[in-house]
């Protein structure tokens, strides 16, 4: 069930194993695939290869482009493995878990946990991490693949403050369960959020605060690419989302909760991929001047409509 209008993707970033990791993503999960592999030139980075690919019927995106960001734990991925979707969910979990365990280090054992009759929590040697876990099917449906935050250190606390936020900004959003945590469950605070799910776009995403030591935080090593068909959507999104100046850059930015998103013409992926050597090279060296995209001129560069200079 691939999700042709997913407007929020999530964009990994990699030194050099996008590709890799892709691949390798897409050989474990069902209805996965890579889509498309291209190449930018003459980035800040270098050569970027830039990797479109599905897992599980989701859109995802990475890119190899240096050693600048390291993924880690505060955003993970929650796969639900639903036994009235899946007959055989219960094998599969076991499955995906033994796969992702090569040169993976497990987080939380796959076990029985209060919340799940088989739960696991493992980062993959990409530093990916993953929380597989086999859901319990009442309510309403959850797709296969949920994108977590986890708010820590100084981000603690903040959990309920973000969903709001985020359901504020974007249309089409729905909150959707709330756990807090009881008393006696130090160092986690009374009342804050064990786990929270929220709906924005049609795009399920999870949420939690943990206060124990951790020694990561939000970065740009996964950020959220937000598709927009109009300047006055880009416009939007921007003016709402974007709290660190620093940090605008090539259509990103980050919120003031620490996470990164990119606000993008929906037009880019096409243009990447379907363009000529010529106008990729026209439409890179036009975007990495820019820190709010410019649909226009990213149009224009890549039809090379620019006036020949007298």
């Amino acid at each position: 069930m691939s999700n042709s209008k997913q407007i929020i993707v999530p964009h990994l970033w990699y030194d050099k194993g996008a590709k890799e990791a892709a691949e390798f993503y897409a050989s474990i999960f069902p209805d996965s695939k890579i889509k498309n592999v291209t190449t930018i030139h003459d980035t800040p980075s270098g050569d970027s290869d830039i990797v479109t690919f599905e897992l599980w019927g989701q859109k995802f995106m990475a890119i190899s482009a240096g050693p600048y960001f390291k993924i880690n734990p505060s955003v993970s991925f929650i796969v639900n493995f639903d036994p009235s979707r899946e007959n055989d969910a219960s094998e599969k979990i076991n499955e995906v878990w033994n796969k992702l365990s090569d040169g993976g280090t497990p987080l939380m054992p796959l076990d029985k946990y209060p919340f799940s009759e088989k739960f696991g929590w493992i980062q993959d040697k990409f530093g990916l991490s993953w929380q597989l876990m086999l859901t319990n099917p009442e309510g309403e449906e959850r797709p296969t693949i949920v994108p977590s935050l986890l708010f820590v250190g100084d981000q603690c606390g903040k959990t309920e403050e973000a969903i709001n936020f985020y359901l504020s900004v974007f249309k089409n959003a729905k909150p959707g369960h709330i756990v807090r945590y009881p008393n006696g469950m130090e160092p986690d605070k009374e009342g804050t959020i064990m786990f929270a799910d929220f709906s924005i776009e049609n795009q399920w995403f999870a949420a939690m605060d943990s206060a124990h030591k951790h020694k990561f935080n939000f970065n740009e090593a996964i950020s959220f690419m937000v598709y927009c068909n109009t300047q006055e959507e880009i416009d939007y999104y921007w003016e709402r989302l974007s709290a660190v100046p620093e940090a605008e850059q090539c259509g990103w930015l980050k919120d003031q909760f620490g996470v990164s998103w990119q606000i993008v013409p929906s037009k880019m992926d096409e243009m990447m991929s379907k363009g000529t050597p010529e106008q990729k090279g026209r439409l890179t060296k036009a975007f990495l001047k820019m820190k709010k995209f410019d649909l226009a001129e990213l149009q224009k560069a890549y039809e090379d409509k620019e006036k020949e200079s007298l």
